[in-house]
């Protein structure tokens, strides 16, 4: 069976949408998976366990100048390799014009199908073009999360029960160097109410040291390297240690999510990199100052004593940062026994 998955953006989207990958090879071992999606986002699905091709596309750029002979040579291209393969089954996993085109434009296998969303969900954004494109539209929940919705549709248009307990089936390579005690803290998103406040990121660091915690902050773009610029010497500064706190380089996709995966945890609003913190299973926080982690947020692992490794955060106009540290105590703390209670049964192994 040949399958194609249709999900362009955006990263978090993505993130969320890695589940389906493994509930299919679960329910068909010998499927061929391929996936379509933004070239920017590419990264993370090349450490998705399973995928066959990965098929990058441009459509935000070729928006801009669509008739330029640049964007006609990088549309024919792409729509060349997207039809190098038909396909039993394509799976419109994100609900907009712009994945239709894409999911009209694949080829079928003589008795494939294209499946889509019948209706949008809450907080989700949705156009009718999906389900007329879609030769099987299913019906999903109004009130739904994220992750859950792309595994129900996938689930339906290929008829299997997905596994109770979710896996993002991340193979990262973790990169070299001394990160196992840092806590990353994620403070830069592309909209300003998702911010929390500087003050709370430099009280919160100054905790962490005061734990024994490494800070290191990201940034994507001259903004976020300002304000983690400041973050930083304000908790060396609190703190009186030199080199407690550190803004890592401006790094790829792929390079961060390595780094990422050495650490000891991370603490992030809402954004692309805290939702692939959830898909490796780090120790986490999410921060939100609106009632959305219900949809975008953790969902915790379904552990018997009811614990959990990660958590989201929600109060108006913003989480203390007590809220917050508490949180990272009890996300923390279970994720040590977790690794703890592995590496015991190791050693106890004959």
């Amino acid at each position: 069976m040949k399958i194609l998955l249709v999900k362009l953006s955006s990263l978090g989207d993505v993130v969320h949408t890695l589940p389906v990958v493994q509930d299919i090879r679960a329910a068909f071992p010998d499927a061929m998976i391929d996936w379509v999606v933004e070239k920017s986002f590419a990264p993370v699905l090349r450490h998705s366990e399973g995928l066959v091709r990965i098929i990058a596309c441009e459509i935000r750029r070729w928006r801009k100048s669509p008739f330029s002979a640049q964007t006609r040579s990088a549309w024919r291209a792409f729509k060349a390799e997207l039809q190098a393969e038909a396909y039993d089954a394509v799976i419109d996993l994100q609900g907009l014009t712009k994945s239709a085109l894409v999911a009209r434009l694949a080829r079928l296998a003589p008795e494939g199908k294209r499946y889509a969303m019948a209706n949008g969900t809450e907080g989700s954004g949705y156009e009718a073009a999906t389900r007329w494109v879609a030769d099987v539209a299913i019906p999903v929940p109004f009130h739904v999360h994220a992750v859950r919705r792309g595994r129900l549709l996938g689930a339906a248009a290929l008829g299997y029960q997905p596994a109770e307990k979710i896996s993002y089936g991340l193979t990262v390579p973790k990169a070299e160097g001394g990160d196992g005690a840092t806590v990353l803290l994620v403070h830069g998103t592309s909209r300003q109410d998702k911010e929390w406040p500087a003050t709370h990121w430099a009280d919160l660091g100054r905790r962490l040291v005061g734990a024994g915690f490494h800070v290191a902050l990201a940034h994507g773009n001259d903004g976020e390297l300002s304000a983690s610029q400041g973050t930083a010497a304000d908790i060396v500064g609190a703190t009186g240690r030199p080199g407690c706190a550190e803004v890592w380089p401006r790094l790829s996709l792929d390079a961060l999510t390595a780094r990422m995966a050495r650490c000891a945890g991370v603490i992030g609003v809402d954004s692309g990199l805290s939702h692939i913190a959830v898909a490796l299973d780090l120790a986490h926080v999410q921060i939100y100052n609106f009632d959305t982690a219900w949809r975008t947020g953790p969902l915790p692992h379904q552990e018997e004593d009811g614990g959990h490794a990660q958590a989201s955060v929600f109060a108006q106009p913003a989480p203390s940062v007590e809220a917050v540290w508490s949180a990272w105590q009890a996300c923390h703390a279970y994720q040590s026994g977790r690794v703890l209670a592995a590496a015991t049964h190791e050693q106890v192994l004959p």
